[in-house]
């Protein structure tokens, strides 16, 4: 049953590939209102999470999913970016991290602060060079090495937790596969590349993070985040971290060909699903398949483009929402700037 189901849906979807031909008039649809949403500060603020209502990693995470929109389909404001990174800048602290600055609550600083460096980079604006020194620094100083007592047989050595107070040997905090990924991407976009010993040191967590099959896991330190669960003593892979994983492959350098890169891509295009997120088998665990369809599909398309993916209709005002919240993307802010980069990287090129 599931097997026909999928199988429809697929063939759904290749019957309807003239659908790319529309795809532009949603893309603009949703960029007119996530421009509209920005705030008088430049920022985008969560009206749904008290935890991003500052905005300061909603912020480069909203703006760096804009800038994948063509000019063609809508021609960027640069008055609202400038705004917007005027916002990240005055949010950034001394150190060069951004998410610590509201006295509150922290906002995920590591995640923040990668995004914003590859929003600054891709948006070119006036001294971008200059304005990523610290936070590249930053970046760098937050990765777990010998410099704060991590050793290479340790869990976390090599990657990249939460953020804020530099962790050091024996309490690493939360680290996982995602938080990762995006500082290695904020690195990447600013030049960083092998044999840089920051990638060196990565390899190391990547590896712990890639199961036999394949696919990878979310977390080597913290057990519970690992949401498809535990079977035979290993933690199982599922779409999203597998996803994920091709990128941090991919932004620490590794070549296309890599066979780490090749059985990665291989159980993504086996397991993969057009409507949720993969890997969920048991059932206690199922409702996670669909709490990560947008993070999964927009993190899919872009490791593996032209795989299928079927978002669930757009809304009147342009935005979309997961009527599932396990992820947050119930918040119309998330899952419209996951759904554009959805619909930018799956279609062919210059179709939009």
């Amino acid at each position: 049953m599931r097997g026909s189901r999928r199988s429809f849906l697929l063939a759904g979807l290749a019957a309807a590939g003239c659908a790319h031909r529309g795809a532009g008039a949603a893309v603009r649809k949703a960029a007119q209102f996530l421009w509209a949403q920005q705030a008088e500060d430049g920022a985008w603020h969560s009206h749904t999470y008290g935890l991003m209502r500052s905005g300061q990693s909603l912020t480069p995470f909203v703006l760096d999913a804009l800038l994948d929109v063509p000019e063609n389909v809508l021609e960027r404001p640069v008055e609202a970016i400038d705004r917007a990174i005027a916002f990240i800048k005055r949010n950034t602290n001394a150190e060069g991290a951004l998410g610590l600055m509201d006295p509150v609550a922290v906002d995920y600083p590591n995640y923040a602060t990668g995004l914003a460096v590859r929003a600054m980079v891709r948006a070119r604006r006036p001294g971008w060079e200059r304005d990523i020194t610290l936070p590249v620094a930053c970046l760098r100083a937050q990765q777990f090495t010998e410099e704060t007592g991590w050793r290479r047989e340790d869990a976390p050595y090599g990657a990249w937790g939460m953020g804020g107070e530099r962790r050091r040997a024996p309490d690493p905090g939360h680290v996982d596969l995602a938080m990762t990924r995006y500082v290695l991407e904020g690195l990447a976009a600013a030049g960083v590349h092998p044999p840089d010993p920051a990638l060196e040191r990565v390899a190391v967590y990547l590896e712990r993070c890639q199961n036999p099959d394949g696919g990878f896991f979310f977390s080597t330190v913290n057990p519970d985040t690992n949401k498809a669960g535990e079977e035979n003593g290993r933690y199982r892979s599922y779409g999203s971290t597998t996803a994920d994983g091709i990128l941090a492959l991919r932004a620490a350098g590794v070549p296309a060909g890599d066979p780490r890169v090749k059985r990665a891509e291989k159980w993504l295009k086996d397991h993969h699903l057009p409507d949720g997120a993969p890997g969920f088998t048991v059932p206690a665990r199922h409702a996670w398949a669909a709490g990560l369809r947008f993070y999964y599909g927009a993190a899919a398309t872009r490791a593996m483009p032209g795989l299928p993916v079927l978002l669930p209709p757009q809304r009147p005002d342009g935005s979309w929402v997961n009527s599932n919240n396990l992820m947050k993307e119930d918040d119309p802010l998330i899952a419209t700037a996951f759904a554009i980069r959805v619909l930018c990287h799956d279609a062919p090129h210059g179709s939009l």
